[in-house]
């Protein structure tokens, strides 16, 4: 098996490219080793056209990707599954996963229509229509994140047609598109400089599907879609992270006609805690102590995400220390949603020093100071600052 080749090196970007960069680069690269543009050349061939081509989609699905391309970044080919998914898509998936990057280019009459809309139309396929993607927002507290959670989101999406059922017909008959004759392309013949040159695009009557609505429904006006609210459940993992991103497949928008739905993209948004502060899998509390209780030790209560919990303060506790319960975090988990650990409760130990002080708290003070116990040796100093600058 060849060795795989880093992302950028394949699609001639530097690391610091932007994702427009990103997106050209791979562009060029899906034009260069597009099969239909190698129908002419040898069997060994033709498969390393179609290896190139998958390569450069491989690529282009994980720098396009921020969450994608900072793991990649900072782990490599481990950091996004290792694997890859060349040997595991097929062409189609490419086409239809990828088509959005060509919309609008004109790139139809150029490569016989190879992306359009989402769908493929390639290889004498007819074109299967694709909805557009959706993306909210979800907005979670740290006892959510803690334990998972089912949210139920309410979206305005496009829904198939509740009167047609989505085939944009009224009396559900369709014809074979006269101008394509079901083809759902179209050829363009024309003289160039090198000859009768052939191109196809998609068909402008039934717009790649190959048929065409004889009598058009009137609430959707043909299209096969209206608006429409909609409840959906989503299931949130324990552990996620402010940035994380949860697809849900076929609900986002329905497809004109009939077509496949695209996904529901839900971003998740953290909300600050009153009193913990997330650090990763642990969370962080800090904790003012009094001097007395400091010096005498004593017992606090430590609020957690399941409850306040007492802790037990040992007589001398230094400011700076760093107090830690065990499993009282938040779960951590892969790229994969995998749980592989839960962490800690890092309680930052800090003292109060009054400001001002009465007449006989001067008085007990200042009695204090001529203690010996008051004077740290070099010993104390030295675990003081150790203390301070280590968690």
């Amino acid at each position: 098996m060849a060795e795989k080749r880093d992302y950028y090196e394949v699609l001639g970007v530097q690391k610091n490219a932007t994702a427009e960069e990103i997106k050209k680069a791979y562009k060029k690269m899906a034009l260069q080793w597009h099969p239909d543009r190698h129908v002419n050349d040898s069997e060994a061939d033709k498969k390393a056209a179609e290896e190139k081509f998958k390569e450069a989609a491989e690529a282009y699905d994980v720098l396009s990707d921020p969450q994608k391309r900072q793991r990649y970044d900072q782990f490599g080919f481990q950091g996004v599954g290792g694997a890859g998914m060349s040997s595991d898509w097929t062409m189609e998936d490419i086409f239809s996963r990828f088509g959005d990057v060509f919309a609008g280019m004109g790139l139809g009459d150029i490569i016989g229509n190879m992306f359009t809309g989402g769908g493929y139309s390639g290889g004498g396929r007819r074109q299967v229509r694709r909805g557009s993607n959706l993306r909210v927002k979800v907005k979670l507290t740290l006892e959510e994140i803690q334990t998972g959670v089912e949210k139920k989101i309410k979206v305005k999406k496009l829904v198939a047609c509740p009167h047609c059922h989505g085939s944009g017909s009224e009396d559900g008959k369709t014809e074979t598109c006269p101008t394509c004759k079901g083809a759902g392309r179209v050829t363009h013949t024309q003289r160039g400089i090198f000859g009768m040159m052939q191109t196809q695009s998609v068909c402008p009557d039934c717009e790649g599907t190959g048929q065409r609505i004889t009598k058009k429904c009137p609430y959707c006006h043909g299209e096969g879609v209206v608006r429409d609210d909609e409840i959906i459940t989503v299931k949130i993992p324990a552990g996620v992270m402010e940035g994380m991103q949860i697809t849900i497949p076929e609900k986002g928008n329905a497809a004109p006609q009939g077509g496949i739905n695209g996904d529901l993209l839900v971003l998740v948004e953290e909300e600050p805690h009153k009193e913990l502060i997330r650090d990763g899998g642990d969370l962080i509390y800090n904790l003012l102590l009094s001097v007395p209780t400091a010096c005498l030790g004593g017992q606090v209560e430590i609020p957690t995400l399941s409850g306040k919990v007492k802790v037990p303060i040992a007589a001398g506790t230094q400011p700076g220390k760093v107090l830690r319960l065990r499993g009282k975090g938040l779960p951590e988990i892969d790229q994969y949603g995998r749980q592989y650990n839960v962490g800690d409760l890092l309680i930052n130990v800090g003292v109060y020093i009054p400001e001002k002080l009465s007449k006989d708290e001067k008085q007990m003070m200042e009695k204090f100071a001529d203690s010996p116990n008051s004077k740290p040796g070099s010993a104390d100093k030295s675990n003081f600052f150790k203390n301070l600058f280590q968690r």
